[in-house]
């Protein structure tokens, strides 16, 4: 293989890398089994080109040019940047991770996270998928599905992520009768061990839930000790602010 030949099928892998899961240089490095050195030059060659781009100044994920390409009306990418700065603005508010989320049949799919400046940081999700009932963002969806459709994925059985993920059908409808009451959902160690997170839904012109904004960081610091109501507030305040700009956008 010539040595031009090689550097656009590195170009490709990374181009694909990144698509999947946005990651610092390092993390794509260590992936894709490439040198480091190789990685960022390939990176700053595809970023001229606008095939990449930097976001919050750390990960690279796909850039503009290859998105209108490839995706000119992509939903995950329409709504990740209708809902970023205000992800960015709960971020600074509360100090932990912030990310959008869609539904993807059963499963959850990340589309968007703004990362905090602590040291000790969750990992970034964007990119993977969950099942809904393992995560608060796929549990304001399941809330509101009709009763049949909720019959059909409990039928399929529930798979356990870790010993507290709730796998007793009757449990989650007890939940989701909760989660509905209440318009938002916590989980603690349900997806991961040692991860805590809150969600809330972004709903469309019909009042449809299409989207979620959650917010998750370690157990051991998130919540703090009597701030629960007030981290779901914000956490539902800043999912229906996105619900207007969405339904403004849709006019």
């Amino acid at each position: 293989m010539s040595a031009s030949v090689q550097s656009v099928e590195r170009a490709f892998r990374i181009l694909e890398a990144v698509s999947e899961r946005p990651a610092g240089v390092t993390a794509l490095a260590e992936r894709l089994g490439l040198p480091k050195s190789t990685t960022a030059r390939l990176l700053s060659s595809l970023e001229q080109l606008g095939a990449v781009e930097r976001a919050d100044g750390r990960r690279w994920r796909i850039g503009p040019r290859v998105a209108a390409l490839a995706e000119p009306t992509s939903p995950a990418r329409s709504f990740a940047a209708l809902a970023r700065p205000q992800l960015a603005a709960l971020v600074q508010g509360l100090g932990e991770d912030a990310g959008l989320s869609l539904p993807d049949g059963y499963e959850v799919l990340y589309v968007e996270q703004v990362e905090c400046d602590h040291p000790v940081q969750v990992r970034d999700w964007t990119g993977t998928r969950a099942p809904l009932h393992t995560v608060p963002s796929g549990l304001v969806f399941l809330a509101e599905w009709p009763e049949s459709a909720l019959d059909a994925y409990l039928a399929r059985g529930l798979v356990a992520l870790t010993a507290r993920t709730v796998t007793d059908p009757d449990a989650l409808r007890a939940r989701l009768e909760e989660v509905r009451r209440a318009g938002y959902a916590w989980g603690r160690e349900e997806y991961a061990e040692g991860i805590t997170s809150v969600a809330a839904p972004v709903r469309d012109a019909r009042g449809h839930p299409v989207a979620a904004v959650h917010v998750h960081g370690p157990t051991y610091r998130f919540p703090r000790e009597g701030e629960e109501k007030r981290v779901a507030a914000e956490v539902a305040a800043v999912a229906q602010s996105i619900t207007r700009a969405l339904q403004r956008e849709t006019r």
